[in-house]
């Protein structure tokens, strides 16, 4: 019956042997010279490959979490010098451009100045997308006191003329669409036509006597006597005089001062044009 009992709890008893064996060993201590200390050697030997894999692996894994939280770190890093970047281009732009507007204002500034009249600057929003008529939509209307017939001028020279106006923008006629003319004159031979827009594109000055002195080269300015555009604002230059073929004027071809693609400010001349009283009739 004992043999029996031994038997069945031998994995127990055998256990509780080797643990007393082992406790036994730690709290005693073994001597290097000992013998019973060489299954200890052969067991530190044995382990010795696994503890150092085990300890590499340790420190490699400690490794890769500590580059992996450097690297989370580095990219959110470089995603607010990024973002701080975005942000510097967008200021050193909007400065640049603000500084472009102050040039052009002030550019207006001396032509408001040069014209002795009143006159507001605009902004110009937007262009005619039809193709049908050349006109330029401002920011300002009538509550900034435009309207229709105002000249409409930039620092290089003619834009147009308000042909529309609402409260807070208005419409501007160019100079080269078809339907517009102006009082003009030739600044070198003083000969006077009338300058108007072309179809396909660019100026013509009409009703110049084929008589008169007017040459490739010479400057277009506005006369005054229309009662819109002051006296002696640059309209072109002219490109081409052809004195061949039928009729009693010439054919004057004029290159406008004014890039009307490029126009961004222009000045609104608020102020109407003195005109000279008519003249009483004889008798």
């Amino acid at each position: 019956m004992k043999n029996y009992f031994l038997w069945r709890n031998r994995v127990l008893i055998t256990g509780a042997l080797l643990l007393l064996i082992s406790t036994h060993l730690l709290w005693s201590g073994v001597h290097s010279g000992q013998r019973v200390a060489k299954p200890r050697r052969l067991v530190m030997a044995a382990l010795a490959p696994v503890q150092t894999a085990a300890a590499r692996l340790t420190d490699g894994g400690a490794g890769i979490i500590h580059d992996y939280l450097d690297l989370v770190g580095v990219q959110r890093d470089n995603t607010r010098l990024r973002a701080e970047l975005a942000h510097a281009e967008t200021q050193r732009a909007r400065l640049a451009e603000l500084e472009v507007e102050n040039l052009h204002l002030s550019d207006l500034l001396e032509l408001k100045q040069a014209l002795a009249l009143k006159s507001i600057a605009a902004n110009v929003i937007g262009a005619d997308a039809s193709g049908l008529a050349r006109t330029l939509l401002l920011e300002g209307g009538s509550d900034q006191g435009f309207e229709a017939g105002m000249a409409v001028l930039s620092t290089a020279g003619v834009v147009g003329k308000l042909i529309a106006v609402g409260p807070s923008s208005s419409r501007v006629l160019l100079i080269n669409d078809h339907n517009s003319a102006l009082d003009a004159f030739d600044q070198r031979s003083r000969v006077r036509g009338i300058v108007a827009g072309v179809v396909d594109d660019g100026l013509v000055m009409k009703y110049v006597d084929r008589s008169e002195d007017v040459k490739p080269g010479d400057t277009i300015v506005t006369s005054g006597v229309d009662g819109i555009f002051p006296r002696g604002l640059l309209v072109g230059e002219v490109t081409a005089v052809v004195r061949e073929g039928p009729g009693l004027f010439l054919t004057v071809s004029v290159a406008p001062a004014a890039d009307f693609r490029r126009v961004e400010q222009v000045l609104i001349v608020t102020q109407r044009i003195p005109q000279p009283p008519p003249a009483e009739p004889k008798g």
